[in-house]
């Protein structure tokens, strides 16, 4: 393991380095799992920047984060290529010159040796390590990285590899112990609720601008796919402890907005639900109808999930008829799947909206009930299901607090 860095990390930047990323080639995901890792131990994350294969670029980059904040971490560019430059960068930053280093030589034409092939003289410059820099070992990939120190004022550079694969192991079993001997963050306490049934933009106008401009405890909205998200968080200071911040947030957030709150923390619909389901060893069967399987994509692959049909839209909406229909369609996936629920969600189009019917079946009980998604097409399809997933979930809370009774 690298030495700790001296300096306690309070402040982040990361770069994502690679062409492949300013010219839209690639999505990066590995900025947003090390900046949730990073947050989640307190850190501040100021600035998340793509940067291409160009080493002044990179170069100024690195410089100017150095100025801003105690820890600066890249992935890309630690490959065996001339386009491949993070090293350079780093080095340049610091004025410091590689040179290759012993051991990672042997340890790369060791690899190339026990298959039998020839090692290419360009991978010698990822044996390359400045005076300032401690390795980090790679066993998924043939890119070392570095953790390095900045002589002077302990600001820290981490260099990780690109690929998820390699970049993954070498952050959780080396870089984060690491920092954390050295001191990372701050304690961070915080809870997330998850809401549905209402907006991002209904949510902030509910809580208010004073409250969302706070900064300890700090209350933050997020419009994610599964549900619109509220994270309170906090750290200690001269008033309370970071536990009484979060608690006395919470309060207002759950009187204001509790009706609404399905869940905490990261959990999913299908985790909801499912946990319901199978308490009661019970199974659910779905029919779709101009939803597009949506309803499927969000419960996933899961063992409580009986049956799931998607069928396609058949014309405008109707009457008492279609809703006989889709009770008959949920008695029918039941018996076929095995399934003590059937939930049938029905969708048509309403001058730009998608409007839903939902109907849940469970022995005697048999609900109906109606809502409208925002916009259509995929979006609206994908709204739907959140919806079908908002009915699903109540009427088996209302069924467990019936003791299993028909409502």
């Amino acid at each position: 393991m690298p030495s700790p860095p001296a300096r306690r990390i309070l402040t982040a930047e990361l770069l994502s380095i690679g062409t492949e990323l300013t010219v839209g080639e690639t999505r990066d995901t590995n900025a947003g799992e090390l900046a949730a890792a990073l947050t989640g131990a307190g850190v501040v994350v100021g600035r998340i920047t793509a940067l291409p294969d160009r080493l002044e670029i990179v170069t100024d980059a690195f410089a100017g984060a150095l100025e801003r904040v105690d820890l600066v971490v890249s992935t890309g560019g630690l490959g065996p290529t001339p386009d491949d430059l993070t090293r350079e960068a780093i080095a340049a930053v610091l004025g410091e010159t590689p040179v290759v280093d012993a051991d990672l030589e042997a340890w790369l034409r060791a690899l190339w040796a026990r298959r039998d092939a020839p090692f290419p003289p360009a991978n010698i410059k990822q044996a390359w390590r400045i005076p300032s820099a401690r390795t980090l070992p790679n066993p998924n990939g043939t890119a070392p990285g570095w953790l390095v120190t900045r002589p002077g004022d302990g600001r820290v550079m981490v260099a990780l590899p690109g690929p998820p694969r390699e970049m993954r192991p070498m952050w959780q079993d080396h870089v984060l112990p690491a920092l954390r001997e050295g001191g990372l963050g701050v304690d961070l306490v915080s809870r997330t609720f998850r809401l549905t049934g209402v907006g991002e933009s209904q949510v902030a106008e509910i809580l208010g601008d004073e409250m969302l401009r706070r900064t300890n405890p700090e209350v933050a909205t997020y419009a994610r796919a599964e549900a619109v998200d509220v994270r309170v968080s906090a750290v200690a200071d001269e008033d309370a402890d970071a536990e009484t911040h979060v608690a006395r947030a919470a309060a207002i957030v759950l009187e204001r907005l509790g009706d609404h709150v399905w869940t905490e923390g990261a959990t999913t619909w299908s985790e909801a639900i499912g946990s319901l389901v199978t308490a009661r060893g019970w199974r659910v069967a779905v029919v779709e109808i101009g939803t597009g399987g949506q309803v499927a994509g969000l419960l996933g692959d899961v063992p409580w999930l009986a049956l799931d049909e998607s069928i396609a839209p058949d014309g405008p909406a109707a009457g008492p008829d279609e809703v006989a229909t889709d009770l008959a369609h949920a008695r029918r996936a039941m018996t076929a799947g095995g399934a003590d629920v059937g939930l049938v969600v029905r969708t048509h189009d309403r001058r730009g909206d998608l409007a839903v019917r939902i109907v849940v079946v469970s022995g005697e009980d048999e609900h109906v009930e109606r809502r409208l998604a925002f916009l259509s097409g995929r979006q609206g399809r994908s709204r739907a299901a959140l919806h079908a997933a908002a009915v699903l979930r109540a009427r088996l809370l209302a069924a467990d607090q019936a003791g299993g009774s028909s409502s």
